[in-house]
């Protein structure tokens, strides 16, 4: 017997948490690397269910990117697992299928960031699905989007930095990078979050799930928008410039005599106050080759000195102290060592103690702050987990499961494994 009941549900209030804004709401992700993974995250700490079908062979390979974390588990994935169940699926084989398909039956939202084609391709497109569930929102992430003739072509978060222009307008005069971080793919997280968001309302609305696409170059596009702005407009790109500014002079990273500290000035009334209580040279504010944002602009090399000569004679902290009591912008450049002891952090309670396969580790909480509400930080999933629990909520007896798991179509961990179950698999 493969169900008890063809109509039978997820129940909505496994693993969710009643008190926060998306209990109830049950979110099914194809998905691996980031982009989709960060935006799954992001609900799931907001209290969905988020229920991550994975590969049985591995699961998701942003797994296997590192072993950073007490030497096993992949920091990306202590970033983007958290909150989440994982079942090991097989979609290749025909039962495999069928249990995506009933997982999204009575799904609210759908979210996959596969290979273009691969869900049509598996029988899991969005015509398919929301034929099934009119109810269902599907959320989509490709590289390219679609039509056009880059439709299908493959694409990382690197490439998409490079191919949108974002390299473009991030580095030195001299040279082009990449941000450090996966900004392609956050981007589109975002993007692919509020796109859940919107579904979610407006079927309160209509009553019916809608299917929504988000590229990941239109994130990055839409992120450096005034910047492609600036070069239409202008008729050439605004100048790389480090930690400065494009248009605003002083603005960027000055040596003390030991922390680097950057200086953000936004308009002339800013530069007055620097000019007379910190370098000492009241008479640069009605000097007319420094009075002004544009003038200073024109003389930035000149200026950026002045500052720089100034700022060598001090400690990174007494700038910094100077510079907040006189109300100028400035931070440290900081390491990453620093930034987890940051004291702004830890005084306000942003490290949490997280539930993983390797033990309790400290994970930064969900960014959004409710006041008077908290929102508690639930486990990283080990592989296939959830998987027999997850086949029992949707009718399949206990037979059928060990079946599955003896033939590789399903897989589960040691932490879920009871008689009759393998924890690895290798495929059919």
């Amino acid at each position: 017997m493969t169900r008890t009941d063809s109509t039978a549900t997820i129940p909505t209030t496994q693993a969710t948490h009643e008190n926060l804004p998306l209990a109830g709401v049950t979110v099914v992700a194809l998905e691996h690397a980031v982009a989709v993974p960060i935006a799954t995250r992001q609900l799931a700490d907001l209290g969905a269910r988020v229920i991550k079908v994975e590969r049985i062979d591995g699961g998701d390979f942003a797994r296997g990117y590192d072993d950073a974390v007490a030497g096993e588990m992949s920091s990306v994935f202590l970033w983007t697992g958290r909150g989440k169940e994982s079942l090991a699926l097989d979609l290749k084989a025909p039962e495999g299928r069928q249990i995506m398909l009933e997982l999204l039956e009575s799904a609210d939202v759908f979210m996959q960031n596969m290979s273009p084609g691969a869900v049509e391709r598996l029988g899991l497109g969005a015509d398919e699905v929301t034929r099934r569930n009119p109810r269902l929102i599907v959320v989509s992430n490709s590289g390219y989007g679609a039509p056009g003739p880059y439709a299908g072509k493959r694409a990382y978060d690197a490439l998409v930095q490079a191919e949108s222009g974002a390299v473009a307008v991030t580095g030195t005069k001299d040279l082009m990078v990449k941000p450090g971080f996966s900004a392609a793919d956050v981007a589109s997280g975002m993007y692919m979050t509020s796109a859940a968001m919107m579904g979610l309302f407006q079927r309160e609305r209509t009553g019916r799930g809608t299917v929504v696409d988000v590229a990941m170059i239109d994130a990055m596009t839409d992120f450096i928008a005034n910047h492609i702005y600036y070069a239409q407009h202008h008729g050439s790109p605004a100048e790389r410039i480090s930690l400065g500014h494009p248009s605003l002079v002083p603005y960027g990273e000055y040596a003390t005599r030991d922390t680097p500290v950057v200086i953000g000035i936004q308009n002339d009334r800013e530069w007055a106050r620097f000019a007379e209580h910190v370098m000492g040279r009241l008479e640069l504010v009605s000097d007319p080759r420094y009075a002004t944002n544009v003038a200073r602009a024109g003389r930035r090399d000149e200026v950026d000195a002045l500052v720089a000569d100034t700022c060598h004679g001090f400690t990174a902290a007494g700038l910094t102290a100077l510079l907040d009591r006189i109300g100028i912008a400035c931070a440290r450049v900081n390491d990453l060592a620093v930034v987890a002891e940051h004291p702004q952090l830890v005084e306000r309670g942003r490290w949490v103690e997280t539930p993983t396969p390797v033990g309790p580790v400290p994970t930064l909480r969900q960014v959004i702050t409710e006041r008077g509400k908290e929102y508690p930080v639930r486990a990283v999933p080990a592989l296939g987990e959830h998987s027999r629990q997850l086949l029992a909520e949707l009718g399949h007896d206990e037979e059928k499961i060990d079946d599955l798991l003896r033939r590789g179509i399903v897989a589960t961990s040691d932490a879920d494994r009871g008689a009759g179950e393998i924890a690895t698999a290798g495929g059919r």
